[in-house]
């Protein structure tokens, strides 16, 4: 890694100013989504545009995020005090501000191709501005859009001649626009790529650490460092904890694993280190939830139930806390290595990572016969050759002491020379994880930051044009390392015939976006021993009433039927791939809730697609949360099944307030109630019990009348949690 060599700037209207001098009055700008945006470069351009009426820009990002600030007076009161604690400096863009106050100047367009999941479905400019492309294609339609300049925070660490720098968690879609720009600029293009120098960022090594400068400008100094974005741990529930176990039987042990972000991705995570540590644990709850004998096929020829002796390797578009997790347990160990052939003999256990003689037979074997140049760099990078091996451009590699040896594999004496002279002790270029952005918690960027540097080389922050595409030049490599890969996304809904619903609704709203999980669904058909796994939680409240996420049809689509494969619920395991209608019908009744499994059967059989006589079987009848609720009581009493299984940002009193605050309505629905309500209200405001949360809340002493019946309301509210009401 060197120093980067560019413009550098202290004052953020400085870097602005030559940022528009270079590109001119219309901006195209592409900058990282989750929290590589460098928001003060962000925030002063965007001020400049909205003042110049003669300037035009479109800013192409995603998962545009501020602060949590509360809608209500309530979730006000309740959010002030944590936000320091929990997002501690972090500032807001300005632009996500104006959009979502709906002020945002004619002149200036945010196109975001995944929105954070729910928040811009009322939003006309939002939802008329989405960009619909999957992940490994943004680059490709930013260019169709003219983008001409691209911003990003970086990390950096040394000083002076010795400063390195690094595109830390979002190497993603930037290393692309990189390559882009930098064309475009050797060939007269006004274009301009910009650094926002981030300290507090984790430094990142892989394709991430920049080896030579990559922007043209470099905006330095402390005033602009602040914390970077954190997502809180979310609660795991029963329903989370069972999707969990379901999908960890399905990881084969020696493979490959893709996960996102969020509760059911913590599950999993939970549950691959209960398959691991107590081995006996994790097959008494699936013996106790029925999973292990109702779908004892769809585990054995899936994955296992055994611990994972050879670990597994990650190849994610996400880096998330639980990959953490799982690399401190010893489950994320499989390492890779950038050379296809000895990446299969090290899989196939027909060599070890200690390099001898038998390891050259096994690469003559796999028809690495001679090694030239290329072989040499590639297997250097792998850490094959003792330091100070070296080769003559040839076909004759030097020894650290000057002397030369033919570099052909299938001669037995040359081989035992090579072995002798010029191996290493140990490979040393694996690693067990190629992401291409992260994005988690507090302490999960702490934890980053002071990884020894050893570990951190394990964790490759890399392109998505490389985690989420099978093909291209290295598509052999990309197929030997993501062996037995099991690409695991979250779903909204799935029709009865294996079409999955992931991020938008039936009247063409955008609820997030397609992303990666088209380009994941589409990888596992690639692969041959690949899988595509969506969860699914099987129910959902809609308008205060249960109903069913396994549904006959639907007006949307975001995977269509011809690529199902397996579809995971709480109560058990679809695997579809290759199966008729009627037998994709019968698997995906299989895992619904049996309250809508009824209904769904009628609609089939209507529709003629199984026939009139069929009845879901007596074992799968008893789908219900009452059933994974007695199966996981007994366990969590011995402290299994957490709600917070790896900590909690959040205080244990401010676990009981944001319960409460869920279930208090809408001032007009609560007044309606509150002389029903007043002697039970009464009684908690008073109760000591309940003081401390009030306090908390800024309600201890109402000033108003209005804040004395919000005060009765919520105490009662805090009187429904604690009672477990």
């Amino acid at each position: 890694m060197t120093a980067l060599i560019a413009q550098r700037f202290d004052e953020v209207g400085e870097c602005v100013d030559t940022a528009i001098r270079r590109v001119g009055k219309r901006i195209v700008l592409a900058i990282p989504l989750g929290m590589g945006k460098p928001v003060a470069f962000v925030n002063e351009l965007y001020r400049r545009v909205a003042r110049d009426p003669t300037l035009d820009l479109t800013i192409i990002t995603a998962l545009s995020l501020n602060r949590p600030a509360g809608a209500t007076d309530l979730e006000k009161r309740l959010v002030g005090p944590m936000a320091e604690r929990i997002w501690g400096d972090y500032p807001d863009l300005d632009y996500l501000r104006a959009a979502k106050e709906k002020r945002l100047p004619p002149n200036i367009r945010i196109r975001e191709f995944f929105m954070q999941a729910g928040a811009w479905l009322n939003m006309p400019s939002a939802q008329q501005e989405y960009i619909s492309s999957n992940y490994s294609h943004v680059v490709r339609d930013a260019v169709a859009m003219g983008v001409n300049m691209l911003a990003q925070e970086v990390s950096a660490r040394g000083l002076g001649a010795r400063e390195q720098y690094s595109l830390s968690g979002n190497s993603d879609l930037s290393l692309d626009f990189l390559d882009y720009l930098e064309a475009e600029a050797a060939k007269g293009a006004a274009v301009v790529t910009v650094a926002s120098v981030n300290r507090r960022l984790p430094f990142m090594l892989g394709d991430a650490a920049l080896t030579r400068p990559r922007f043209e400008l470099v905006l330095d100094h402390e005033r602009y460092e602040h914390d970077p974005l954190c997502i809180p741990s979310a609660p795991l529930g029963d329903v989370e904890h069972a999707i969990g176990l379901n999908a960890a039987a399905l990881i084969r042990d020696g493979g490959t694993l893709q996960l996102g972000i969020g509760e059911l991705g913590d599950a999993i995570v939970y549950a691959l280190q209960l398959r691991q540590q107590r081995n006996d644990v994790f097959r008494h709850v699936h013996g106790m939830l029925g999973i292990s004998e109702r779908f004892a096929a769809e585990i054995s020829s899936i994955g296992g139930l055994s611990a994972l002796e050879r670990g597994v390797f990650a190849n994610t578009e996400m880096f998330v806390d639980g990959f953490l997790e799982l690399y401190r347990s010893g489950i994320l160990s499989r390492r890779v290595y950038p050379h296809a052939a000895l990446q299969q003999l090290l899989d196939d256990e027909l060599v070890t990572e200690k390099p001898d003689e038998e390891l050259l037979v096994g690469l003559a074997r796999a028809g690495v016969a001679l090694i030239d140049a290329g072989e040499f760099l590639a297997l250097e990078h792998c850490g094959l050759f003792a330091s100070g091996t070296t080769h003559d451009g040839k076909y004759t590699l030097i020894t650290p002491q000057g002397k030369r040896i033919e570099a052909d594999l299938r001669d037995a004496k040359a081989r035992v020379r090579i072995a002798a002279e010029c191996l290493s002790k140990r490979l040393d270029g694996g690693q067990v994880l190629h992401g291409g952005f992260l994005l988690g918690s507090r302490a999960f960027y702490s934890a980053l930051r002071n990884l020894p540097e050893v570990d951190r080389a394990a964790f490759n922050m890399t392109r998505v044009s490389w985690t989420n595409e099978p093909g291209g030049p290295h598509h052999a490599l990309k197929v030997t390392q993501r062996r037995d890969a099991r690409f695991i996304n979250t779903t909204m809904m799935v029709t009865a015939l294996g079409a999955a619903i992931s991020d938008g609704l039936d009247s063409g709203q955008v609820v997030s976006g397609v992303g990666g999980q088209y380009n994941f669904v589409a990888q596992a058909h690639a692969i041959p021993s690949a899988r595509s796994i969506l969860l699914l939680r099987s129910t959902r409240k809609k308008a205060g009433t249960v109903v069913s996420n396994v549904v006959w049809s639907y007006g949307h689509t975001t995977i269509p039927r011809h690529l199902r494969d397996v579809v995971v619920t709480e109560y058990g395991i679809a695997a579809l791939r290759g199966l008729t209608d009627r037998d994709c019908i019968a698997a995906l009744l299989a895992i619904t809730d049996s309250r809508f499994q009824k209904d769904l059967l009628t609609q089939a059989k209507r529709a003629g697609k199984i026939e009139a006589s069929y009845e879901v079987p007596e074992a799968h009848r008893r789908n219900t949360p009452e059933a994974i609720a007695a199966a996981l009581r007994p366990l969590r009493g011995q402290g299994f099944f957490s709600t917070f299984p790896f900590g909690c940002d959040y205080t244990a009193e401010e676990l009981v307030l944001q319960k409460a605050l869920a279930t208090i309505a809408a001032p007009p629905t609560w007044l309606r109630a509150a002389f029903k309500r007043l002697l039970p209200a009464r009684r908690a405001v008073e109760d000591p019990l309940i003081r401390p949360y009030l306090d908390r809340l800024g309600l201890d002493t109402p000033q108003s009348r209005e804040e004395a019946e919000l005060q009765r309301r919520v105490a009662d509210a805090i009187a429904g949690v604690l009672a477990g009401r």
